[in-house]
């Protein structure tokens, strides 16, 4: 049976993001949106990766569940719910080169603030919970990274590892839920999403055994370094095919 290039390619991303996101928490996002991007497209790859995310997550709380942070979890959510449509918005029209563009950025900013590790103050309370979840909904409705948001602001709250694992998987449910249903209704849930998603199932199936394996033995830090920059390489990547006017 022939298989087409353009499928391995994003079988293959698609199987070392999830492995990422099983390992660390986060990451599938920020590494497979920029890299489907250049392959399949900002309107095809956002509902396939909303779609893998949402079950990986569902996966990742079968046994995490117990750490969630409760009270912050439903109030990044509920503000989300604002924000999501918003993105949305930025996805069905004809911004591909800017959302291209937002990416890159993000994901290179995001990578650079891992890399330096500034020196952050502590937030003491939750207040500015609801501002995080309204940013982080308008970039998971448009870009699928609703992460980078939520991850700064765990660390400024200071949960723990584990915590912040948990929790995170408690928000992109919550969230990918609420994103599959906007993408359905806004009719990106096309026959090509569909097959890819099928053909993913796999993948991400090895990806979620293989993960939990590895998260057990590898010290995070020890990987930390090399995977934002390779998310660094990613984001320069498509910022030059933008400009390129690829």
């Amino acid at each position: 049976m022939h298989i087409e290039p353009t499928i391995i390619i994003v079988l293959a991303i698609i199987l070392f993001s999830t492995l990422v996101r099983v390992v660390f928490g986060f990451g599938n996002a920020l590494i497979a949106m920029p890299l489907l991007a250049l392959v399949i497209g900002v309107r095809v790859a956002t509902p396939l990766i909303a779609l893998v995310g949402t079950l990986v997550a569902l996966a990742m709380l079968a046994t995490e569940w117990r750490s969630v942070q409760l009270g912050d979890t439903w109030r990044l959510t509920l503000s989300s719910l604002i924000g999501i449509p918003i993105g949305l918005w930025f996805l069905k029209g004809s911004h591909e080169a800017l959302v291209k563009v937002v990416l890159a950025f993000l994901t290179i900013g995001f990578s650079s603030y891992n890399l330096l590790k500034p020196r952050l103050i502590t937030l003491q309370d939750d207040r500015l919970s609801y501002v995080v979840g309204f940013v982080a909904g308008i970039l998971g409705g448009a870009y699928n990274t609703n992460g980078p948001p939520i991850i700064i602001f765990g660390t400024l709250r200071g949960w723990s590892a584990q915590g912040m694992r948990a929790t995170l998987q408690g928000y992109f449910l919550l969230t990918g839920v609420i994103i599959l249903v906007s993408h359905r209704l806004a009719g990106l849930w096309t026959p090509e999403v569909l097959r890819l998603f099928t053909l993913s199932l796999v993948p991400i199936a090895l990806a979620v055994v293989a993960g939990t394996l590895l998260s057990r033995v590898i010290p995070e830090k020890r990987y930390d370094k090399y995977i934002n920059l390779f998310l660094l390489v990613t984001g320069l990547a498509l910022l030059a095919q933008v400009i390129g006017g690829g």
